[in-house]
């Protein structure tokens, strides 16, 4: 609580304060919640199975959206902060509750909700899919784990004497099994003089509920501008052990594209350190060596790359 003495002539205005005057809208928290799963069930003898970047997604059981799918998520309960209903949320839906959870956008779009005004929280959350099961929520009778690819279908620049707009054209697909559904989200980012101004519009929708397409989309931008910058945030995607072949893949995963590894790990090479423990790589391959998070340097904000 904040120390605030409340004086006498503050306690009359409270009192008499019609917070009713105004209206209000309902809070929600929604959740992008991302991980690195194996493309294959069964992979091939002696060969890794290929690993793609998945999003958890709820098969909507009533109205509105019944049938479509969206992000796990719910409405923020009495004397609930915003980031206690995501924790909430993200627990009821995944078991999950000790995630990489950050807040990264509010999307409060008119008509955005066809129930009324509401306003949701959107949070970036990563796990480690192999240690946590899924199960739907009261208003979900299916939650599932999709693959996602979004890749840039056109993108125009036009610049001016003294402003620009750069408009890029993302097609969102996710699947899984022998479900497909997509969308086609506009980005739009404005400038003027020293300003710039991001907007988003779903121009398609094929099964998505809400404007969870626009949601999801922006989630994975900031996830890849997190990795490119700082790939401190993968870290959160990984187990708690793992060789540094399978962290630099996870960075190529979500960046879509692929790294140098003499780079990429002297890159690494302060955030991680060697363990005594070796996984078997396949026949004909040596042991890999496994490697934990370097606590002491991972926090330490000094160290940069």
């Amino acid at each position: 609580m904040i120390n605030h003495i409340i004086s006498a002539e503050e306690k009359k205005f409270l009192k008499n304060y019609d917070i009713t005057a105004y209206d209000r809208p309902s809070l929600t928290a929604d959740m992008a919640v991302f991980a690195i799963r194996s493309g294959s069930e069964q992979p091939e003898y002696r060969k890794d199975p290929e690993k793609r970047l998945g999003v958890l997604l709820i098969r909507r059981g009533g109205h509105p959206y019944k049938d479509c799918y969206g992000l796990p998520g719910g409405f923020a309960q009495k004397q609930e902060s915003i980031e206690e209903t995501a924790k909430r949320e993200l627990k009821e839906e995944t078991s999950v509750d000790n995630a990489f959870l950050e807040p990264f956008g509010i999307f409060s779009r008119k008509g955005r909700d066809p129930r009324g005004w509401i306003v949701s929280n959107a949070f970036l959350a990563l796990v480690d899919a192999e240690k946590y099961r899924v199960r739907p929520g009261s208003d979900a009778w299916e939650a599932a784990w999709f693959f996602i690819d979004l890749e840039v279908e056109e993108s125009k620049k036009h610049v001016r004497r003294d402003s620009a707009d750069i408009t890029t054209l993302y097609r969102l697909k996710l699947e899984k099994e022998d479900v497909t559904i997509s969308a086609l989200v506009k980005e739009t980012r404005s400038f003027a003089g020293h300003l710039e101004k991001t907007g988003y519009e779903i121009l398609e929708d094929e099964g998505f509920a809400f404007d969870h397409a626009e949601i999801i989309v922006r989630a994975l931008i900031a996830l890849r501008e997190r990795t490119a910058r700082s790939g401190r945030i993968v870290f959160d995607l990984m187990p708690e052990y793992f060789t540094l072949y399978n962290l630099q893949e996870a960075h190529e995963i979500i960046l879509g594209e692929k790294l140098l590894t003499p780079n990429f790990r002297r890159k690494m090479a302060p955030f991680v350190t060697e363990t005594s423990r070796q996984v078997e790589t396949g026949a004909g391959h040596r042991p890999a060596r496994l490697y934990q998070r370097n606590m002491e340097a991972f926090y330490d904000k000094s160290f940069e790359y």
